[in-house]
């Protein structure tokens, strides 16, 4: 079984998948930290993320080895999963997400994860492109207030409550303009609000959702 979960930044979609699939024995792929491996070794790497060095940025997302291993990222064989969400990550991210081909690779890499496995897989594209056959589908969305909130009471940031909320509007423009993968709500697909409901109340709400007998733990 695939449940595939969509939104943008913010709305609780890794909180939300990871607990899913720790309460229902599924495996939990985390989309957006593949590409910020893929960012984190541009970075590290010397590779310089811009409209003129695609090719460059193609290529080493293509040698990149980047693995899923219980739900972490692994980059060249090093645990990376801390190093996902600094400020300078949340800047670069966005723009390398948005070439079509890393995107290929992305997709491919999850695809490959997935195999046979029972899995819940969140992302921006996931229930649009990597995964339009779901078994289930949800578009998790939450205001930009809200959203910027959580994410400067996470503490992983070093940027004011406003300059947070700045940038998650940036980020929504840039992931709902994309060339190839772009943000949006698929027919389809089932949509909540989670802008004033509690990580277990958003729990619930899918799990209603998922037919309860293709549950492994219930």
């Amino acid at each position: 079984m695939v449940i595939a979960i969509d939104g943008p930044a913010g709305a609780g979609k890794s909180t939300i998948a990871q607990l899913l699939a720790d309460r229902i024995g599924f495996t939990y792929i985390n989309s957006g930290n593949l590409y910020r491996a893929i960012t984190l070794g541009c970075l590290r790497n010397g590779v310089r993320i811009a409209e003129d060095n695609v090719e460059s940025c193609v290529a080493y997302a293509r040698s990149a080895a980047i693995e899923y291993r219980n739900g972490q990222v692994c980059l060249k064989g090093e645990n990376v999963d801390a190093l996902l969400h600094t400020d300078e990550i949340d800047r670069t991210c966005a723009p390398l997400s948005g070439i079509v081909p890393i995107r290929h690779v992305v997709n491919d890499i999850i695809r490959n994860i997935a195999g046979n496995l029972d899995i819940i897989v969140e992302g921006r594209d996931m229930t649009s492109v990597v995964f339009p056959d779901a078994e289930h589908r949800f578009y998790l969305d939450a205001s930009v207030e809200e959203r910027a909130k959580r994410r400067f009471e996470q503490g992983v940031s070093g940027l004011s409550l406003e300059e947070i909320k700045k940038a998650i509007a940036e980020r929504d423009e840039i992931d709902k303009n994309k060339q190839e993968g772009s943000l949006k709500i698929a027919d389809g697909v089932k949509v909540f609000d989670t802008s004033l409901l509690t990580i277990e109340q958003t729990y619930a709400i899918l799990i209603e959702n998922i037919n309860i007998t293709r549950i492994k733990h219930g």
